[in-house]
């Protein structure tokens, strides 16, 4: 009960899931679910909103501009601090690119709509890149876990907001409206970073020189850091394998739904409140599996029961349409992909050296998006070449190579899995 008072009572971990909030709002707009439904509304063809993931690029390449981030006086917000001046900036540039997207109109004018979504990624991958270096440098170790817990609700709630509520807002009034409000809740946001405090790390002082030597702080000594760790090549092939099954099933979800004979309103019920509740309980789970087996196990045991939910796909197309299948197949998944979510960034912050955090964290951050937004732009072309059983079946396989990989490396270097659960070694630090 002590605990519970003092994890209510810290002011740092509200905000982090106010942060957290912040970040996932973008998402389903810049490429996920909620555009994915409005194309296919739109007659956009299912190559084409398979394509759409690769609006996403920027998540991926983001670790190209966070040396900036990292290093950088944020323009017109330096008295803001590093950190959050650049939250507030970004914020304010997020709202404008939303406004952007809700005025354009996928059906007539795809181009605009997608340049849209594409800047609304850029801007994210930033934000994210920024919260993500904020919240290593604010908790300690130790806190991490809790810390994520709180992101990951914040983040969860973001996305029922701007998908599934978003969707059921369309249906009363239009998209317009409904993306509109969106963009409100993303200016919103700066309110949050205004309350939070500038993070002791981030006011290290920029390294002095020329630019050689700036270039070198800022982009090779992050990056010669984690490259020269043991069998850094061996994790940065599972950072970029883990999510591959879901990211290629998740990329034509909206029109696998159509296809089955739901509409937006059962869609967006299902996706709802019923999916919030599963993915909080799932991240709790996950920070409950990391406490009680460390990260390598609690990954390997999330992961594996991720793979396991691309067989719910089977279920629903056997089901002809029925409500009920759908419910459950989206309650499961959420919250099974919810806890490996939560073990997969433990995972991914404990990897990380504070004297480089938003770079390395980028980078980190990046390749795990790099299947979503290379392979997974072809989910669309693969679905309609394969059908989709056998299409799902693929996915299937596709999730495995990651958690052999993991198996291995607990197996051969315990280590990894015990510096990734503790943090960065002392002297990396």
């Amino acid at each position: 009960m002590p605990d519970t008072r003092r994890f209510l009572a810290d002011r740092n971990l509200w905000l982090m899931a106010a942060l957290g909030f912040a970040c996932g709002l973008p998402l389903p707009l810049a490429g996920g679910f909620t555009l994915r439904q409005w194309m296919t509304e739109g007659g956009v063809s299912l190559a084409s909103i398979g394509f759409a993931a690769n609006i996403g690029l920027p998540y991926v390449l983001k670790f190209l501009w966070a040396p900036a981030l990292d290093r950088a006086p944020p323009p017109g917000f330096r008295r803001l601090g590093r950190r959050r001046g650049w939250l507030v900036l970004l914020q304010l540039l997020l709202a404008a690119a939303g406004v952007l997207l809700a005025l354009s109109d996928p059906a007539s004018a795809p181009l605009l709509t997608v340049a849209a979504a594409t800047l609304l990624a850029f801007l994210s991958a930033s934000q994210d890149a920024v919260v993500d270096a904020w919240r290593v440098e604010t908790f300690e170790p130790r806190a991490q876990g809790a810390a994520l817990a709180a992101y990951v609700w914040g983040y969860r709630i973001a996305l029922l907001t701007s998908g599934a509520w978003a969707i059921r807002l369309a249906s009363v009034l239009d998209w317009h409206a409904a993306l509109l409000a969106a963009a409100a809740l993303m200016g919103a946001s700066v309110l949050v970073t205004l309350a939070a405090r500038e993070p002791a790390a981030a006011r290290l002082p920029t390294p002095s020189g020329g630019p050689a030597a700036r270039l070198r702080a800022a982009v090779l000594d992050p990056l010669r850091d984690f490259l020269t760790r043991p069998q850094a090549g061996t994790v940065l092939a599972f950072v970029a394998l883990f999510k591959l099954g879901e990211v290629l099933s998740h990329g034509m979800d909206a029109p696998f739904y159509r296809a089955m004979g739901f509409d937006r309103v059962q869609v967006a019920t299902a996706t709802g409140e019923p999916a919030l509740a599963a993915t909080l309980l799932g991240a709790a789970a996950g920070g409950w599996l990391v406490a009680r087996m460390g990260v390598g196990k609690a990954l390997v045991l999330a992961g594996f029961g991720q793979a396991a939910t691309q067989f719910l796909y089977f279920m629903l197309a056997v089901s002809q349409g029925d409500v009920r299948v759908l419910l459950a197949k989206v309650v499961l998944e959420s919250f099974v992909e919810s806890a490996a979510s939560a073990c997969f960034l433990a995972y991914l912050s404990g990897l990380c050296s504070t004297r480089f955090t938003a770079t390395q964290y980028a980078l980190l951050s990046s390749v795990a998006a790099l299947g979503l937004r290379t392979v997974g732009g072809f989910s669309g072309v693969l679905a309609e070449a394969m059908g989709w059983i056998p299409f799902y079946a693929m996915t299937v396989f596709a999730s495995l190579p990651a958690m052999l990989i993991m198996v291995h490396l607990l197996r051969r270097f315990p280590e990894v899995d015990a510096a990734a659960g503790a943090g960065a070694a002392p002297e990396q630090r």
